[in-house]
């Protein structure tokens, strides 16, 4: 035995020199290993371990594990080793390769630090927090240890620099649900959607992985002045497509389209010689249009205005006005209502003539005329 032992031929190393080690033991901030006919064991400090920040020595490496390293130090009884610089020189060629080509690949996180999040690729790779999500993200704690797929968007080896993107994933997957979900969508479907946004023009509708626009014009019958006072984000609505434009991406949605029609059954709601409370929408030469449910209107002709004689309605009615009408005719296919507001109102009674009453004064004006005619003439012959 003792002479196998002087037969085996021990080598020395020097700095730069590749070796194969297998861990004999693992501390908190180094590893110690056992290197084939060595005279000397060899140590990992926990800075050569990985190329991004490790707490412990035991998260990256245990007993047993078989490992290339490269020596950095050769001291009297033991060789100082490290793993982050073999892996760094493997990396940089594969990292090269994902960046020339594109390809997408899945990466744990090893840390969150300011700024962004950092993965060992065998070389440090930095995700900028502009590049996680697509969506603003307040807090990265959460994505610690979590596995993504990502894309090297930028490779500077001279400056050890590895930037990657998830983000870039996110909106190649959803520009192509977009797509295919546009070609699903066509004119006059009925769909179920979700109020992603509200603007003052109209409602952003989430269509499952495509928005559509409500103008405010199609929110409903009746006259809207800001989207937020009849819709709420998050809501769930029923909304009609009125047009598709796949190049543009742009999809047109009407919610009143899926609602009852204002004028349906009005003969039932507003039936002849029925009186309604309405507001004066709008006044013309001809007369008003008084708004008696939401989006119905309808016309109250000059001469059904008032029992006097006006030359225009804003003579006696002004915009907005709420007012009292009586249905004189309906016509449901016409979409017309004929109303008055005279009828409901008591026609003024006219007042007769004033005339002098005669005071009695035993005589007739007849008489007291003739008598002074008769004086006058008298008067006359005398001279």
């Amino acid at each position: 035995m003792s002479e196998e032992l002087n037969n085996v031929e021990v080598k020395s190393f020097d700095e730069g020199d590749k070796v194969t080690g297998t861990v004999t033991s693992v501390e908190d901030k180094q590893v110690y290993v056992g290197i084939p006919d060595s005279k000397l064991d060899g140590v990992i400090p926990i800075s050569e371990l990985s190329n991004v920040h490790v707490e412990s020595a035991s998260d990256v490496v245990k007993v047993g594990d078989t490992l290339d390293l490269i020596v950095t130090k050769v001291e009297e009884d033991i060789l100082v080793l490290s793993k982050r610089k073999v892996d760094a020189e493997k990396a940089v060629d594969e990292v090269k390769a994902k960046f020339e080509s594109g390809e997408v690949f899945e990466a744990v996180v090893s840390d969150v630090v300011k700024g962004g999040l950092v993965v060992d690729l065998g070389v440090r790779a930095f995700v900028p927090a502009s590049l996680v999500s697509n969506r603003f993200i307040e807090d990265f704690t959460d994505y610690k240890g979590k596995s993504l797929t990502f894309k090297v968007v930028e490779f500077e080896p001279e400056n050890n620099r590895v930037i990657l993107s998830h983000r870039a994933i996110v909106e190649e997957e959803e520009a192509a649900k977009k797509k295919e979900r546009l070609s699903e969508i066509k004119e006059g479907d009925i769909i179920e959607g979700t109020v992603e946004r509200l603007a003052k023009f109209g409602a952003f509708i989430d269509l499952g992985g495509v928005d559509g626009l409500v103008h405010v014009s199609q929110i409903s019958y009746q006259h809207v002045a800001s989207p937020s006072d009849i819709l709420s984000e998050g809501e769930k609505v029923k909304v009609k497509v009125i047009s598709v434009d796949p190049e543009n991406e742009r999809i047109s949605l009407s919610i009143k389209d899926t609602l009852p029609g204002p004028w349906d059954n009005i003969s039932e709601k507003a039936p002849v010689g029925s009186v309604l409370k309405g507001k004066v929408m709008r006044l013309v030469s001809f007369g008003a249009f008084v708004e008696v449910f939401p989006g119905v209107e309808g016309l109250v002709h000059i001469s059904q205005i008032s029992h006097q004689h006006i030359g225009t309605p804003n003579e006696v009615l002004e915009e907005g006005q709420e007012v009292e009408v009586k249905v004189l005719e309906v016509d449901e296919a016409e979409k017309r209502l004929s109303l008055s507001i005279k009828v409901l109102e008591d026609e003024p009674v006219s007042e007769p003539e004033y005339e002098m009453p005669e005071e009695n004064t035993g005589f007739q004006m007849g008489d007291l005329i003739g008598d002074k005619l008769k004086g006058i003439k008298d008067s006359s012959e005398d001279k």
